[in-house]
């Protein structure tokens, strides 16, 4: 189970990074976030996201009316 869970369904990009990015900021390095997100152009925001920012993108699922992603924080 995910440290922080952030409901970003019916946003649309960039509001679903930013949100993941706001909340992964609050985090000890190691923690993970999961995100909702139904906005299509997450599936390719969030790997873009976590590989420029040091994240893990450890999952990348649907999930019955959105997308779902598990981010664990990199290192500061």
């Amino acid at each position: 189970m995910a440290d922080v869970i952030i409901d970003a369904r019916g946003l649309s990009c960039p509001l679903p990074v930013l949100k993941a990015r706001r909340a992964l900021r609050e985090m000890p390095a190691g923690g993970t976030a999961e995100v909702l997100s139904t906005d299509p152009n997450s599936l390719e925001d969030f790997p873009s996201f976590c590989h420029a920012a040091g994240h893990e993108l450890l999952e990348a699922t649907q999930v019955e009316d959105a997308f779902r992603f598990v981010i664990k924080k990199g290192q500061d």
